[in-house]
């Protein structure tokens, strides 16, 4: 994997662990990450104005493309909210991550990308890692726990979670292979924000977004320009590796995350979750190597 496209894929994963560690300090997270895409996409079409370059044309494909991703991306952020809410999170989260599983076969498969032995070692040290950093125990019992309970409506909606973003990451791959990496960016946070905002539209969310404005303003002005970071590093770095590689290797964001939990929030670490970060980190640099 190139190191520059490592380096641009491990600053997006902090940037990830860092924006969804600002969303857990907010009120109503909903709309909070709504206010997070206002705020990204507002900057992004600022900085466009102030540099005077004009928009590519873009191409009905790229659109379609984007608006897919933007769809896959939303759904995926569904259907973990409605398996962390409904389930155990050591049974629910292991299964949410499934989509490492996934990418590398769909980049082999729809991509035509090859991949070293290497590599396929580091990605299965990622996978193992990933699924276990939220179990209880390792033991078998504990490890095969999560699909013993498919007809759960939490466990299902974690499965459809990791598959469906498997799936917007080939179509967000495809996206910027073949358009600006930046302008893709764009108008997927366009489309996002826009499904977003059809979901807010429904009378449950009346009187919540300017209260959640008036609450946490400070929150959301920082949050936006760290997701954007987050968001345009990875679609930067996805433009010069295998989707196979780079969907994996962001998983560097849970180690991230155990470290930010430890050093800043006084967390225990635990040795799983030590364990698993081991085997993150492991696996993040036989992918380097392969």
């Amino acid at each position: 994997m190139d190191s520059f496209a490592l380096l641009l894929i491990v600053f997006s994963a902090l940037m990830h662990a860092l924006w969804n560690l600002l969303v857990k300090q907010s009120r109503d997270k909903t709309i909070f990450i709504w206010w997070m895409f206002v705020c990204s996409w507002s900057l992004m079409s600022l900085f466009m104005l102030g540099s005077g370059n004009g928009f590519p044309e873009l191409s009905f494909r790229s659109l379609s493309l984007a608006a897919s991703a933007a769809a896959c991306f939303v759904l995926y952020h569904w259907f973990t909210g409605v398996a962390y809410r409904e389930g155990d999170l050591s049974i629910t989260y292991p299964l949410a991550q499934t989509a490492v599983l996934y990418v590398p076969l769909w980049g082999v498969l729809l991509l035509g990308e090859s991949l070293s032995p290497v590599g396929v070692a580091g990605i299965l040290l990622i996978i193992a890692g990933a699924y276990c950093i939220q179990l209880r125990r390792l033991s078998a019992d504990e490890i095969l726990r999560p699909f013993s309970q498919l007809g759960n409506r939490s466990v299902q909606a974690a499965l459809l979670a990791g598959f469906v973003y498997s799936i917007g990451a080939i179509i967000d791959k495809t996206g910027v292979d073949n358009y600006s990496a930046y302008h893709f960016t764009y108008v997927l946070v366009f489309f996002m924000l826009g499904f977003m905002s059809l979901n807010l539209l429904r009378p449950r969310y009346r009187g919540r977004i300017l209260e959640e404005w008036r609450q946490s303003r400070k929150l959301v002005l920082w949050s936006g320009p760290v997701m954007l970071a987050s968001f345009l590093s990875f679609r930067f770095g996805l433009q010069l590796s295998p989707v196979s590689y780079a969907v994996p290797v962001r998983q560097v964001s849970l180690l991230i995350g155990v470290l930010i939990g430890l050093l800043f929030l006084g967390e225990s670490c635990g040795r799983i979750r030590l364990a698993s970060s081991g085997l993150i980190l492991a696996g993040v640099v036989l992918v380097w190597l392969g």
